[in-house]
């Protein structure tokens, strides 16, 4: 059991819902629950009362929850103490990142780089997802924020920090989408907005090659966001990570379909080439992300 477990049963503690708990943390409930069964394997016991209402501790979560913040303080204050002259770091440091990220997993990082290593110069480029993993294998990324691919370079490194749903989703004003319902949706029918490439593309295309159907395919663009816009007109069903669907302004102009089987989540997280970790302004970022 790690920090980040600590931190995860506080927050759902804290919340008492594995949905709240998960937008906080950036994580599929479903997530959430494995980690904490796998918590009560650990401990030997329930951590967790689940019934149809809110979450409560048990008495061996109870004590399970003070251990967790006593040990993340004792973490805190040993790290600040070892890390006292950490400030005086410099250098330069190129991220790139699609906009969703940049407003989304970025911010929080940053705030916490920004404070710990003032004089670091952190230059953000953004654009594509999908131009992501081929940034940071070309180089013209120091370190990047993308969806974790299903192959991964061998001289890439890969440090996961969040997951998120992969939707179908509809517009809710009629337009040229028939009408759907969420128990048989006619997919021969259905003009499909998708991404023209990217790991998004790809699930989607397994996705409907395991039901052997083909997508009716109304129009391919790039970037997620515009998908969103796309669909919000009317014009065709979308496949987008949740967390852009969050944090888009046209959220209120579009549904989540419910789709089984579900699609294969994104695994968000930072990537840089592996012969660059050692580099002191790239650890420290790494090492800020995982905290």
């Amino acid at each position: 059991m790690d920090y980040k477990d600590l931190r995860v049963f506080l927050t759902v503690a804290a919340t008492q819902h594995l949905g709240q708990a998960g937008q906080q943390l950036h994580i599929s409930p479903s997530t959430l629950s494995r980690r904490i069964a796998r918590m009560e394997e650990d401990a030997g016991a329930k951590l967790l009362v689940r019934d149809n209402g809110p979450l409560t501790l048990t008495s061996a979560g109870e004590l399970f929850f003070q251990h967790a913040e006593q040990t993340l303080d004792a973490w805190e204050s040993m790290r600040s103490a070892v890390n006292a002259d950490v400030s005086e770091l410099e250098g330069s440091l190129t991220l790139y990142c699609s906009v969703t990220a940049s407003y989304s997993f970025l911010a929080d990082l940053l705030a916490r780089f920004r404070e710990r290593y003032p004089k670091v110069d952190l230059r953000i480029h953004t654009g594509d997802a999908a131009a992501s993993i081929p940034r940071a294998e070309s180089g013209d990324a120091d370190v990047v924020i993308a969806a974790r691919p299903e192959q991964l370079s061998p001289d890439l490194t890969f440090r996961g920090i969040s997951e998120s749903p992969l939707l179908f989703i509809a517009p809710k004003a009629v337009g040229t989408v028939p009408q759907l319902t969420q128990s048989e949706i006619p997919w021969a029918e259905v003009p499909m907005v998708l991404s023209e490439t990217g790991l998004a593309r790809t699930r989607v295309n397994q996705w409907f090659a395991s039901r052997s159907l083909t997508p009716n395919i109304y129009a391919q663009v790039t970037g997620h966001e515009a998908i969103v816009s796309m669909v919000a007109l009317g014009v065709g069903v979308g496949v987008v990570p949740q967390v852009v669907l969050q944090n888009s302004p046209l959220l209120s102009r579009v549904r989540v379909l419910s789709v089984t089987p579900e699609l294969e989540p994104f695994l968000i997280g930072l990537c840089s080439r592996t012969e660059r970790l050692n580099e002191p302004v790239l650890q420290a970022l790494w090492q800020t992300a995982g905290r």
